[in-house]
């Protein structure tokens, strides 16, 4: 979901948050495959036959790049979302994330706001920098 759709749908906030969730899920999946990866191990060296071994290492291996992704995915949707977040105090009024949509670019991660309680208009991004 972009940062329009979210806004427009949930709104600020509940976007913010939502994002946040989603992160940390990736978190939580990667402390799974964690475990996933020591439980693998233990089962390497207990097994003797080459087929058990076979398939331990085939789910290190999967473990392994599972969580290499989602500690990946968990980094970049707390860093795009604490961007976002960054850029949501009014200048005007110093209200935090008390915003409405105005207009968005094509691909929906550059947004111009405005402030529900002064009317102040600016620009809020993924990629930072608001005016």
């Amino acid at each position: 979901m972009t940062l329009a759709e979210g806004i427009r749908k949930h709104g600020f906030r509940k976007w913010y948050e939502r994002q946040l969730l989603q992160s940390h899920a990736h978190l939580a999946l990667t402390f799974c495959c964690l475990i996933g990866i020591f439980a693998a191990f233990e089962a390497l060296v207990s097994f003797r036959d080459w087929s058990d071994q076979a398939i331990d290492i085939v789910a290190i291996g999967l473990c392994v790049m599972l969580g290499l992704w989602a500690l990946r995915r968990y980094l970049f949707l707390l860093a795009s979302a604490e961007a976002v977040a960054n850029q949501a105090d009014c200048a005007g009024c110093k209200a935090y994330g008390r915003l409405e949509l105005e207009e968005s670019d094509a691909s929906g991660e550059s947004v111009r706001v405005r402030c529900r309680g002064c009317g102040h208009r600016w620009h809020i991004g993924t990629g930072g920098g608001g005016d």
